[in-house]
């Protein structure tokens, strides 16, 4: 059974029916940018859950709108409650871009936006555009963060503007590659603020 099993909307607490079966999406938090240096979500800090209440998180982020033009909207987790962004990333990303006046299309694998064992953030979204109406949304999916046996998987899929009037769509997977538990997730701009948007943390009832 599929659909909305209680009120649910992203401003309000509820519950979704996952679509795999056997759970139910939880609202958790929300997070609000405005000439924002991050959103970060720390574990057992302003009501926030990230540990082994749920298996899998997903955060929404809704028209985020960065300060700086063709930076890249990216993330990193922590194991030490968000003192350090730091851990160890192995991952991919691709993108399918089409311009706006039809000019080019393409699908791309961005070697320049993947990780090998890297410790910096994971670009999301790259060279996004800062016209007043340019943003990005996406979903990323984080499996079991609090697991002490195993890597911690994440997917990204979302849309952003290019700066030069593209629709970007990426698609990120990858790991940290830690036995340690992930308790806190950061989300930033590569540079300059995050002018405006929402992330919407859920976790997923098993």
């Amino acid at each position: 059974m599929s659909g909305i099993i209680a009120q649910n909307t992203l401003d309000n607490s509820g519950l979704i029916k996952s679509p795999e079966g056997g759970g139910a999406w939880t609202f958790i938090k929300k997070l609000t940018a405005s000439s924002s240096a991050d959103l970060s979500f720390v574990d057992g800090t302003s009501d926030v859950v990230l540990d082994s209440t749920y298996r899998e998180y997903i955060f929404y982020c809704v028209n985020m709108h960065l300060a700086t033009a063709t930076k890249n909207f990216q993330f990193q987790g922590s194991i030490d409650g968000g003192s350090n962004y730091n851990v160890a990333i192995t991952s991919t990303h691709f993108s399918a871009n089409h311009a706006e006046d039809d000019s080019a299309a393409a699908l791309n694998y961005e070697d320049a936006e993947d990780l090998a064992q890297g410790t910096g953030f994971q670009s999301l979204q790259r060279s996004q555009g800062i016209d007043n109406d340019h943003s990005c949304s996406g979903i990323l999916h984080l499996f079991n963060p609090s697991s002490t046996t195993f890597v911690k998987h994440f997917m990204y899929w979302g849309n952003n503007i290019h700066t030069v009037h593209y629709s970007l769509s990426a698609h990120v997977a990858g790991y940290f590659n830690t036995t340690s538990a992930i308790d806190a997730i950061q989300f930033t701009s590569e540079s300059g603020n995050i002018d405006s948007g929402d992330i919407f943390l859920h976790g997923l009832t098993t």
